[in-house]
């Protein structure tokens, strides 16, 4: 049995997906689908049972493993970068994934978690993911901070060589739909550029950066799960690890590469970035890849332009956008 939870959500059900590839449907979904368009994300895919997370947690305490599990791939989060909650955060990121991780070293499971690259903060101490540096990172809002006291939890314990803990950097591709907000730019470009025939970013206030020439390293949710699925494959690989490309571009990079994909002609304005978020924003994110490399994954990452090229023409612009098993 392998348990996703978050299994509706956006990286989770990918997951799912990716799991249903390759001949796996002995799969238990957490997650609270609530009232949200999540359970969309579902309907193409194959698994054994779904689980509420309250009710799966109320089960994890009880201390015995009744699903007679082979890996807990923990995708199940508040994702939102402005969510104010901090009380929240704490349970829901930081002492859920506490709870689960005590699960799987007790009963000798393999637990994939998502941390995340907002945790590297303003990047300043940069975006290496070796265990030494962690302690001196300073993320700039309150979930990057819910997943960096998770990774310092398992460091501090002594328990990272016996769990995987991943840094993703900025995902999209299909399955996002229903993230509001949060979405990928490329999913908001599209409907932008569809309904308008233009593109907005925002300005940059530093100088080094020309407008849309901010950077970031986007990453395709299918590159991501290959990069999970081999460390299912691979249960000696342990520790933290960036999930990203290792190759920074820009905002108008991926402008381009959205027009380009909607055989549309390239038509970008640039608007005032919100004062609120301003102090906080990144202007460059990069993932060092030389960790991952060195365990031993050498599949290539998958292009910008192909990757939108891909999620635009096969997912956005069709009828049924989700991923199908």
């Amino acid at each position: 049995m392998y348990i996703v939870t978050g299994g509706a959500g956006f990286i989770g059900s990918a997951m799912v997906w990716k799991l249903n590839q390759m001949g796996i449907d002995d799969i238990l979904i957490v997650d609270n689908l609530s009232k949200t368009e999540k359970w969309k994300n579902l309907v193409n895919l194959r698994y054994e049972d779904y689980v509420h997370r309250n009710q799966f947690y109320k089960l994890i305490l009880e201390g015995d493993d009744p699903f007679k599990t082979d890996a807990v791939i923990h995708m199940g989060a508040c994702s939102s970068t402005t969510e104010l909650d901090a009380d929240f955060l704490m349970e829901n990121n930081y002492r859920y994934t506490q709870m689960l991780c005590r699960f799987c070293l007790n009963h000798d499971v393999r637990f994939i978690n998502a941390s995340s690259a907002a945790t590297y903060g303003d990047g300043r101490f940069g975006f290496d993911d070796d265990h030494d540096g962690i302690d001196q990172l300073q993320p700039m809002n309150m979930y990057g901070y819910s997943k960096q006291l998770f990774d310092l939890w398992a460091k501090r314990g002594g328990v990272l060589d016996k769990l995987v803990s991943l840094k993703f950097f900025n995902v999209f591709g299909p399955n996002e739909y229903h993230k509001d907000d949060m979405k990928s730019v490329i999913c908001k470009a599209y409907k932008q550029i569809g309904e308008t025939g233009e593109m907005k970013l925002f300005k940059s206030y530093k100088e080094e950066y020309p407008h849309g020439g901010q950077k970031r390293d986007f990453v395709y949710i299918k590159d991501c799960v290959d990069v999970m699925w081999w460390f299912l494959q691979n249960p000696d690989k342990n520790g933290i690890f960036n999930i990203g490309t290792g190759q920074a571009r820009e905002w108008n990079e991926l402008a381009k590469s959205v027009f380009s994909a909607m055989n549309v002609d390239q038509n970008i304005s640039y608007i005032e970035m919100p004062e609120s978020i301003r102090d906080k924003y990144q202007y460059f994110t990069q993932a060092n890849m030389d960790k991952l490399a060195a365990a031993g994954y050498d599949k290539p990452f998958t292009s910008l332009e192909d990757a939108a090229k891909d999620y635009v023409q096969n997912y956005l612009a069709q009828e049924d956008p989700y991923l199908k098993s």
